[in-house]
């Protein structure tokens, strides 16, 4: 899908980043890091000026790990091209992580499954259970916010393609 942002959890990111440097160095290069995420009330700007902080805190002493966070910021900043309502609910996936955990702890009672009908069947079940709560128990994003996200359209790091020819058959 082009045009479209790619938002990578920000938690997932920094426990693969941490896992690059020694353990005595850890919470020395996850300090920068969390400064820049953890931003209360603050634009855009002051998100990506924490960034190049962080970027430059850690290229005197780690320079193949801020190479990586280099590479990987405009993933990670992407909730930065939303309506700062909506950071919250996009700059993680912890409710996917969820969902695929309460499958799998489905699936691991079942254990032995006589099909793959029987497989598709329990986790379109799980699906359904928690695709009722999000939209008669609460929502996770309300309407207006997803109106207003529309409103502001996202400007995408990667060249447009036309992909009509790569996709006919």
């Amino acid at each position: 899908m082009t045009g479209v942002p790619w938002q990578r959890c920000r938690t997932q990111y920094a426990r693969a980043l941490l896992s690059q440097v020694p353990k005595s160095a850890q919470l020395w290069v996850a300090m920068p890091l969390r400064a820049a995420f953890e931003q209360p009330d603050t634009d855009t700007d002051a998100v990506q000026a924490k960034m190049r902080h962080a970027l430059d805190a850690l290229e005197a002493k780690f320079p193949k790990v801020a190479i990586h966070l280099d590479t990987a910021q405009h993933e990670l900043l992407a909730f930065t091209g939303f309506p700062r309502e909506l950071w919250r609910q996009i700059w993680s996936n912890n409710p996917q992580v969820r969902f695929n955990k309460e499958i799998r702890r489905r699936t691991d009672v079942v254990d032995i499954f006589s099909g793959r009908t029987v497989l598709i069947r329990l986790a379109g079940a799980s699906l359904a259970e928690q695709y009722d709560e999000w939209t008669e128990a609460h929502r996770y994003m309300g309407l207006d916010l997803l109106a207003k996200a529309r409103l502001h359209p996202i400007e995408s790091e990667t060249d447009e393609t036309d992909l009509t020819t790569e996709l006919t058959a």
